[in-house]
């Protein structure tokens, strides 16, 4: 009888040494994980002009998309439609599509966006580009 109680309390003792090892593993993964916190993100915007000229802005935001951003920093005009925000201006320039086709093309980390500003999520470190184009 003492062997099967000594047995349970072996048992016993080791679950929960196995249960804190998995807590302390769990804490310490939590505490070292890499990412933003709300309100932390750096998030950099750079406008590529219609003469090549760039402006470079460096945003720290709590904004969860690029649209809000955007228009909060003020590097684009608030031009909202039932779509969502449509860029006509960036940092002071018109883009007019019916005189020259120009448009201002979304660049995220190095890669064309293929939705608008105001669905694109931002994480911290992003780089964005907002670049005048003409055509296609």
């Amino acid at each position: 009888m003492k062997n099967k109680k000594t047995q349970v309390i072996v048992i016993v003792v080791a679950a929960l040494l196995l249960l804190a090892l998995a807590g302390g593993m769990v804490f310490a993964y939590l505490a070292s994980r890499e990412g933003p916190n709300p309100g932390e993100k750096t998030v950099t915007v750079t406008v590529v002009h219609k003469n090549g000229d760039e402006k470079k802005f460096t945003c720290y935001t709590e904004e969860e998309y690029l649209g809000p951003l955007l228009v909060a920093e003020g590097i684009v005009e608030d031009n909202r439609g039932e779509f969502g925000l449509y860029i006509l201006v960036a940092d002071g320039e018109l883009a007019d599509y019916n005189a020259d086709g120009g448009w201002w093309k979304i660049v995220r980390n190095g890669e064309d966006a293929m939705i608008g500003a105001d669905e694109m999520p931002i994480q911290d470190g992003d780089k964005i580009e907002v670049v005048y184009t003409v055509g296609f």
